[in-house]
Parts: C-alpha cells; structure tokens; sequence
C-alpha cells in the first residue's frame, strides 16, 4: 500500500534527517575527541556515524516524495526504535562502560531517536492512501 506524505511526516522525516546528519558528522569528525570525553570507544563512534549516513540519505528521499510505501516509512520507525534499543542495550549490558557524561550523549540520543520514532509513527497511522 502507498500512502500520500502528510506535512507532519514530511517535517518528522526532515528533522530527523538533520538531526541525524548532524549527529552522524558529530561522530564521524569527533570520534576522536568524543571518545575520551565520553569514555565510549572511538571505533563505536565513528561507524555509528558512518552507519547514519545511508539512513539520511533514505529519510531525506523519501521526505521529498509525494508519496511511498507504508511498510517503507514503517521500516524508517523500526530502524529508529532498534537504534533506541540497541544504543541503550550496550550499556545495560555493560559492552561498554561510558563516564557520566558518555552515559547523558548515549541517553539524550536515544531519547531524541525514540521521539522520531513516535511522530513518525503516529504520522504513519494518520497517513490518507496515495490515490
């Protein structure tokens, strides 16, 4: 099924792409400053940057269309709430072991991701089918 892209999608879609995009080039330059700052490995910084990079691009296509299959935008807010997972997960179960501050950046990330994922999905349920 094809759904149109509402405003509020396309805006949710957008903002997460900048977000994203900022995040990954924040990563991708600053693993090496970032890493002892944040106590997190600067390897996991630097491909958790290089691994947004695709995932912009995707956000940035599909927010420029009219319209686009459901299970594709659905796909966008899995991703997003796997990456919530996922970067929460590491520190539970002690993968790694950031400092405080490494403990706020993975958390405030996580936080920003999962409320991509909610307006998306909500926007994704409100969604009219393209005609």
């Amino acid at each position: 099924m094809t759904l149109t892209i509402p405003p509020f999608l396309r805006k949710a879609l957008l903002a997460d792409a900048a977000i994203s995009g900022a995040a990954a080039a924040l990563m991708i330059a600053g693993a090496g400053i970032l890493g002892p700052l944040l106590a997190l490995p600067g390897p996991l910084l630097f491909w958790a940057g290089v691994a947004l990079v695709p995932f912009v691009a995707l956000l940035i296509t599909v927010a420029r269309r009219q319209a686009a299959p459901r299970l594709l935008v659905l796909d966008i807010v899995l991703v997003n709430a796997l990456w919530v997972v996922g970067s929460l997960a590491i520190m539970l179960a002690g993968i790694i072991s950031p400092n405080l501050l490494g403990v706020a950046f993975i958390t405030a990330q996580a936080l920003a991701v999962a409320l991509f994922a909610v307006l998306q999905y909500a926007a994704l349920r409100t969604a009219p089918v393209a005609a």
